[in-house]
């Protein structure tokens, strides 16, 4: 089923009955190796594709789907590589600094673009002006929150471990102390610039879905515990196929989406939900080729001094992109 047709046929259902049809995998398609698959659930909604595609992963023979719970995203890389989770949606930045660690990670496929967006205060215009200024991350140097920091401050030529004060304090927090101007930027992750917008909290420096470079590179990619897409080879592609198709979800029923979220549990608010579907381009997953994502984010963290490993090193053991290949092609609109 090509992606048009599918689409037309989640329409007919109307509303909220998008999310409870599951067209079936290819009936030429092996069944999976397994029927479990262990996704990650953190606070972050960005990554909805995952928690909205339960009826998709049904319909691709997963049908014990179990969602491990964690505090902060940071958790993504070393859940994967532990092998407590099978595959999850991670931010590109501490997925890459995990591989040149050599955790048993692999890069599957592009996510989303646009999720992270930067908040300053009057003393912050632009990226150049985080120069002397204090930014907080849940943890120094392997935080989501760093790494993307890090990644366009190193980008504007200025080097984030002299030039950026840093102090670590849990996302709450920091939000709470940038309302009280106690530091001069914050970085956020849905549904966080949803909130800051509505309640008029500083103002928006940098909206990764519009300002280049970072709008034309995916934040998320989809990745895996080595071992388990090794094994279940099938399983990893269906499971892929069903998250890629609930991304097309998101954007055509985006109200549907956000409460699917909300009733599930995944997160508290509809509206800042809601806004966030309509402000992720999830559809552009097609757009973009995920080698370039993980090239120039690579290199941006070996220039920060976050990476040892060069682009083509990470590329060439921490990826493996047949399956979003295979799946570009059956998903084409």
């Amino acid at each position: 089923m090509n992606r048009r047709a599918f689409l037309t046929g989640l329409a007919a259902a109307g509303g909220g009955q998008m999310f409870r049809a599951a067209p079936a995998a290819p009936a030429a398609e092996p069944p999976p190796e397994t029927t479990t698959l262990r996704l990650i659930q953190v606070p972050s909604i960005c990554r909805s594709p995952q928690y909205v595609a339960g009826p998709l992963l049904q319909g691709e023979g997963l049908t014990d789907v179990r969602y491990v719970k964690r505090p902060s995203s940071e958790h993504v890389p070393r859940t994967l590589a532990a092998g407590e989770v099978d595959i999850s949606m991670g931010y590109v930045g501490p997925l890459i600094m995990a591989i040149d660690t050599g955790a048993p990670i692999v890069i599957l496929a592009g996510g989303h673009v646009g999720c992270f967006e930067l908040f300053g205060n009057d003393r912050v215009r632009s990226i150049s002006d985080l120069k002397g200024k204090t930014v907080a991350a849940p943890s120094f140097g392997t935080s989501s929150q760093y790494t993307f920091v890090a990644s366009m401050v190193t980008y504007v030529g200025l080097d984030p471990r002299k030039d950026v004060n840093w102090i670590t304090l849990p996302q709450s927090e920091a939000m709470r102390r940038f309302e009280e101007g106690k530091i001069d930027a914050f970085i956020g992750f849905p549904p966080e610039p949803q909130e800051l917008r509505a309640r008029k909290i500083g103002h928006v420096v940098l909206n990764s879905s519009v300002d280049r470079p970072w709008s034309q590179y995916f934040c998320c990619l989809l990745a895996g515990n080595r071992d388990f897409v090794r094994k279940h080879p099938v399983a990893t592609k269906r499971a892929l196929r069903a998250i890629l198709k609930a991304a097309d979800l998101c954007v055509l029923d985006p109200e549907g989406a956000a409460r699917t979220l909300v009733d599930k549990g995944f997160t508290a608010r509809y509206d800042y939900a809601l806004q966030a579907m309509k402000d992720i381009p999830y559809a552009r997953w097609r757009d973009y080729d995920p080698e370039d994502t993980v090239r120039f984010y690579a290199l941006r963290l070996h220039e920060a001094g976050l990476v040892k490993s060069s682009p083509k090193k990470i590329i060439a053991e921490g990826t493996d992109w047949r399956f979003f290949n295979e799946l570009k092609r059956e998903l084409k609109g």
